[in-house]
């Protein structure tokens, strides 16, 4: 048995229950299209300074492509050890875990090795699989490292898992959280009911990853009946591609939901930012050319604020969609108090130092 969530250290395991920020973090190329470790480093730095609980590195938003050109381990080691080096807050670090059996469990023994506490559990590896040949290898998985599910929509690679499967798979006792993203609400309610049918609400905490449904995830309470009478549970925190860019905002805006409903009530005005932050992902993520440019996106933002030199991506092809830079021209301009702009500019050159 690798890392049990018994072995996490309590701050760590207590920030990945209570739900956190937590930006799936981008890889800084040089115009050479090689890593830039310099920007890779002022980019987690941006982060910490930003006030994230944690961050999800080699994931999608990392481009899971990094494995073919043997940049899985330093960008690993590079996250994990700017964090260290920036902070002493307790920091949940999430690494990303792709592949069938044999690679996911070699890439969580890898993070768990470089002192990483959980593992994105990525199934696109397995579309046309049994449910049974995916949950046998999600318990493999788990033996290694406790796991943060993963619904990713199919637009992208996802495949679908209905409540059943999310029922098996929140059987697992070594599974800690789930990010749901399957950009879809009937599909969401899968998540949801799975997790309660399991009983395991306690244990399992929901992290939204649904881009177009931030905000609504994130205060709307989710009531599934078991056994007669309805259970509660709640989205906690996001992992989210799309806040690795205007971080500050996102970890102001979770703080605001987590008041309110403490408070017992959620303001229209903070419902009525679901709209406004979905606007503004359609630019950032690329929506209008079926998310070509998602993770490009992300990278504009960051190279207009100054925090990436390009938007390179380690596959050529892969760029801004037509019309995406006039698209992100206007949110920018019409969501402008959604951004962290002035945040970055007072901080850029401590990070890029």
């Amino acid at each position: 048995m690798g890392l049990h969530r018994d072995q996490l250290p309590p701050q760590i395991a207590g920030l990945l229950r209570d739900g956190a920020v937590i930006p799936a973090q981008p890889l800084a190329l040089d115009a050479g299209r090689a890593f830039d470790p310099k920007r890779q480093r002022a980019l987690t730095r941006y982060y910490v300074d930003a006030g994230v609980g944690g961050l999800a590195v080699g994931v999608h938003t990392t481009q899971f492509e990094i494995r073919d050109v043997g940049l899985f381990e330093p960008v690993l080691a590079a996250a994990i050890e700017a964090a260290e080096n920036w902070t002493n807050r307790p920091m949940a670090m999430v690494a990303g875990v792709v592949g069938p059996t044999r690679q996911a469990v070699r890439e969580a023994r890898t993070a768990v090795s470089m002192g990483y506490h959980a593992g994105l559990l990525s199934l696109a590896a397995f579309k046309g699989a049994s449910e049974d040949e995916i949950i046998d290898h999600c318990r493999q998985v788990a033996d290694e490292i406790p796991l943060v599910g993963f619904y990713l929509q199919p637009a992208v690679g996802g495949l679908p898992l209905d409540a059943r499967f999310w029922k098996r798979f929140c059987e697992i006792d070594n599974v800690v959280a789930i990010k749901a993203a399957p950009f879809n609400r009937y599909r969401t309610i899968d998540v949801v009911r799975g997790l309660v049918e399991a009983r395991a609400e306690d244990r399992i905490s929901l992290y939204t990853g649904n881009d177009d449904h931030i905000v609504l995830d994130l205060a709307v309470p989710f009531d599934i009946v078991r056994d007669g009478l309805p259970v509660r549970v709640r989205f906690r925190g996001g992992l989210l591609g799309h806040w690795s860019v205007w971080t500050r905002s996102a970890v102001q805006l979770l703080e605001r939901i987590k008041a309110a409903v403490q408070a017992g009530s959620i303001p229209d005005d903070i419902l009525a930012l679901d709209a406004r932050v979905t606007d503004c992902n359609a630019a950032f993520f690329d929506v209008a050319n079926d998310f070509r440019g998602c993770i490009a996106g992300c990278h504009e933002v960051l190279r207009r604020q100054g925090l990436l030199e390009g938007i390179w991506c380690l596959d050529p092809d892969e760029t801004l969609g037509p019309g995406q830079a006039e698209a992100i021209d206007r949110v920018c301009r019409v969501h402008s108090d959604l951004s962290d702009d002035e945040f970055v500019k007072a901080n850029l050159d401590r990070w890029l130092s």
